[in-house]
């Protein structure tokens, strides 16, 4: 148990383009060696990119759908009892599905190579979207080692 006092949840700026905290929380992610303004243009990019392929929906709408499709409603914790390790399906917190959702897009899209990232991102967005790509896969998988482990799940405390 942690001696210290737990740590205060600061509330997401919105992004000043689009005055989404979504957005914000993607530069964030995405952001590598503190270098926002980089991040930010490959995030305003891949939006530009998605306002193209698509004029008839909004694309913060589409990342909203996309990053709720990648969200994972269980994942497995380990947990010892008595000298073995057991894997326990627990249900997700909203604010880790959001995070661990928008952390595998961007992921998965940096693993794209050949292709900029902001039309990579674009289009790991999109395919989260429409409900295939890696991020999605990656859902099934830590959904399926819940299910898997469905067994252990008296163990949760």
């Amino acid at each position: 148990m942690s001696r210290r006092r737990r740590a205060v949840k600061r509330k997401q700026v919105a992004d000043p383009k689009y005055g989404s905290t979504l957005v914000a929380r993607l530069v964030s992610i995405l952001m590598i060696q503190g270098k926002k303004s980089i991040a930010q243009k490959v995030v305003y990019g891949a939006m530009d990119t998605l306002g193209e392929k698509n004029p008839a929906t909004n694309p913060l709408d589409l990342l909203q759908r996309a990053v709720d499709n990648a969200k994972p409603r269980l994942e497995v914790k380990p947990r010892r009892v008595g000298g073995a390790t057991y894997q326990v399906p627990m249900e997700v917190p909203s604010d880790r599905q959001n995070a661990l959702a928008m952390r595998w897009i961007v992921r998965f899209a940096n693993s794209r190579k050949g292709v900029p990232m902001a039309e990579a991102l674009a289009n790991e967005i999109m395919d989260a979207y429409q409900g295939q790509g890696a991020s999605i896969r990656r859902r099934d998988e830590v959904h399926k080692m819940a299910q898997s482990n469905k067994a252990f799940a008296h163990f949760r405390w």
